[in-house]
């Protein structure tokens, strides 16, 4: 039996509150009736026109995306611009969309938590808390063992979706590692945090050249970590079979789907 969409959005709300959200984002119901069904939920880390197409044509009632459609300001939704070419499908196809970014990048079961998880840290904190407890920006723990920097990078790569950017590394490969920081998409606005400076390596995507130098610096100082750069979607695709798991937990009615398309936005890379 398909639920209202209002039914969903209640369950959203308690897994992923949006007053966890930061004050820019922009979470919440992007499209749709909270009167209007839900049989069929499918998870997209972005609302783009190739993973939108692909659950519209499986059928989806409702698209949850990470990233919001709508983050900033559009002062037009014509159909010669992708967001309003891809909102005028939805509706046409009465397909909802909402979006859940920053407050579900903090909870505890957040995209930088199952990060953590997936690379098998133990004992992990925030970087940044939040008010609630086990809840905040980032993760910080150690692995069980300590390993090297370059088998930590290859165990990243065996973890995470291939990307066309790969697994980049600053620091020695046989630098010895076993406190972790990581902070799913772009998190170089974390590197001056106490917990990532005291870390052995910070993993995150997105670092710019000056940050990234600074830091790489700092760290051939002794002062500061080794750094991993991945691509921002692979790194906050691992959270949406988390969301899958528990939409279906709390919604076991719906049949709740994740997206396989690669929205990464690099195709290929040249090495040279």
């Amino acid at each position: 039996m398909p639920y209202a969409l209002s039914d969903v959005l209640a369950v959203a709300e308690r897994l992923w509150p949006v007053s966890g959200a930061e004050g820019w984002d922009a979470p919440g119901l992007v499209s749709g009736s909270p009167t209007q069904s839900v049989a069929s939920i499918h998870l997209v880390v972005d609302a783009v026109a190739e993973s939108l197409d692909d659950a519209i044509a499986a059928g989806a009632d409702l698209v949850i995306a990470h990233h919001p459609l709508l983050m900033f300001g559009v002062k037009s939704v014509a159909e010669t611009h992708y967001k309003g070419s891809v909102l005028a499908k939805l509706i046409r196809s009465n397909t909802a969309l909402l979006a859940a970014h920053t407050n579900a990048d903090v909870v505890a079961d957040g995209t930088s938590a199952v990060l953590a998880e997936k690379l098998g840290l133990i004992d992990t904190r925030p970087i940044v808390p939040s008010a609630a407890e086990g809840t905040g920006l980032g993760r910080v723990g150690r692995l069980a063992d300590a390993t090297s920097l370059g088998r930590l990078a290859r165990a990243v790569a065996d973890v995470l979706p291939p990307t066309a950017g790969g697994v980049r590394v600053a620091g020695s490969y046989d630098l010895p590692v076993q406190t972790v920081a990581v902070c799913g998409g772009a998190g170089d606005s974390l590197l001056s945090d106490p917990a990532v400076v005291a870390a052995d390596v910070y993993l995150t995507a997105d670092l710019r050249h000056h940050p990234a130098s600074e830091a790489r610096e700092q760290h051939l100082l002794g002062a500061g970590p080794a750094l991993i750069d991945v691509s921002h979607w692979a790194s906050e695709w691992l959270w949406l079979e988390r969301a899958a798991t528990q939409l279906r937990q709390a919604l076991p009615e719906a049949s709740v789907t994740v997206s396989e398309v690669r929205t990464d936005p690099w195709d290929f890379a040249i090495v040279q």
